[in-house]
């Protein structure tokens, strides 16, 4: 089977010839960039560069080395934009990588700003840290109703957006719509592995990015007709933004990566009644658009926690990949998620705990954990292997070598 080939048969609940592997199709299966340099030193490799893709959560772009090595099925749609230029930047343990060049870092004190095109400070990156946080919440102030005529510009205020992955630096303009085609009509091309797009139409995210997470939670609690208000504003958002993107891309790509972290560790972040009456009848508008003009694209949902409670949901909302597959939260155990909606959904994720595990353990529990999630997840397909979200900085290069010899095992 070609990579391409082994994740769709996955999808379609077939058992390919091996577990399909995946790490940086989409911004939570990566690997942080210092244990990439960590990796990269530890296997004698001086040669490439690190190209920091995501610089919010400081996501290196896995070079071939590292795709051909570790049997890697997927990649991201942005992989090798041409666009997009890269410069020099130092990551917080000292080690050289390559940012792209349209990214504004400004250094203050012993922090780093993120600044967008009008000079506004939108994310931080504290000392110590190895990541930026989102700085400004355009619509959290009591009047910001009065500002959903502007609500892609306020969007654009928000981190997530402003230091958008290289593929959207450039917007959904005509313009950039037409660089994209010729880059994915050349990757498809030029590569036999499953290409991810991201899109995200977020709906709870982006509610809790604009009015500030503890504001919007409020909002659904004490006043949903505001709160429903916004969400249908971005539903009009995410819809006009398919409507350009899809027809350009849906020759070429394979899955488009939506998200909306609905899940704490210990549950959903708000009933399921809830749930279903707000959530997920605008996400099956959603889901359908994506269906009518991209027939042949699998759907693809990141939502990090316990969501064990929103599953049935989920899968009827029309999501058929659900990933990081958060196995240490409440209720995630693989053996009943497997057991209950195995065959309705794809788990991609759940392959190693990133929280403990991966990070703590010697490289032996690590194949032991592995080997035994595989065991659980791949009968019957429907699994792709990836660990839970990205391999942090701190993870060391014995353990990522031994998921990935427990994976290709």
């Amino acid at each position: 089977m070609t990579s391409r080939e082994r994740v769709l048969a996955a999808i379609n609940h077939l058992e390919p010839d091996r577990v399909p592997i995946d790490c940086g199709a989409m911004r939570s299966t990566g690997i942080q960039a210092i244990a990439y340099n960590r990796l990269k030193k530890h296997l004698g490799i001086d040669q490439g560069h690190t190209r920091t893709f995501d610089m919010i959560q400081q996501l290196a772009e896995p070079e071939d080395f590292y795709l051909d090595r570790f049997g890697i099925d997927a990649i991201n749609a942005g992989r090798d934009f041409a666009p997009i230029h890269w410069k020099d930047w130092e990551l917080p343990d000292g080690s050289p990588c390559q940012i792209p060049s349209s990214i504004r870092l400004q250094r203050q004190g012993d922090q780093w700003v993120a600044l967008n095109s009008s000079g506004e400070v939108v994310a931080r990156m504290l000392a110590g840290t190895t990541y930026f946080s989102q700085a400004c919440h355009p619509l959290k102030d009591d009047d910001w109703m009065s500002r959903l005529g502007r609500l892609p510009e306020e969007m654009d205020r928000v981190c997530w957006a402003s230091l958008a992955e290289p593929l959207y630096a450039g917007g959904l303009g005509d313009m950039n719509l037409r660089r994209i085609a010729t880059h994915l009509r050349h990757l498809r091309a030029a590569s036999d592995r499953a290409i991810m797009i991201a899109f995200g139409a977020n709906l709870f995210e982006w509610g809790s990015f604009l009015r500030r997470m503890d504001n919007f939670l409020l909002d659904l609690a004490g006043d949903r007709p505001a709160a429903e208000t916004l969400l249908d504003k971005l539903v009009e958002v995410h819809l006009a933004g398919l409507d350009r993107l899809l027809p350009v891309v849906r020759d070429y790509v394979d899955l488009i990566q939506l998200g909306d972290d609905l899940g704490m560790e210990s549950g959903p972040f708000f009933s399921p009644k809830l749930f279903r009456e707000v959530f997920k009848p605008r996400y099956r508008l959603i889901t359908d658009h994506i269906r009518k003009l991209a027939p042949n694209i699998r759907i693809f949902l990141h939502s990090c926690g316990s969501i064990y409670a929103l599953l049935p949901d989920l899968i009827e909302a029309g999501f058929q990949v659900i990933n990081p597959v958060q196995i240490a939260a409440r209720d995630m155990d693989p053996t009943r998620l497997k057991k209950e909606f195995g065959r309705d959904i794809t788990f991609w994720g759940g392959g190693c705990d990133t929280q403990k595990i991966l990070p703590r353990g010697t490289p032996q529990q690590v194949r032991d954990h592995v080997r035994k999630n595989i065991e659980i997840f791949a009968p019957g397909g429907g699994f792709v292997f990836c660990q839970v979200h990205n391999i942090l900085s701190e993870v060391p290069p014995e353990n990522i070598l031994a998921m990935y010899e427990a994976a290709m095992s």
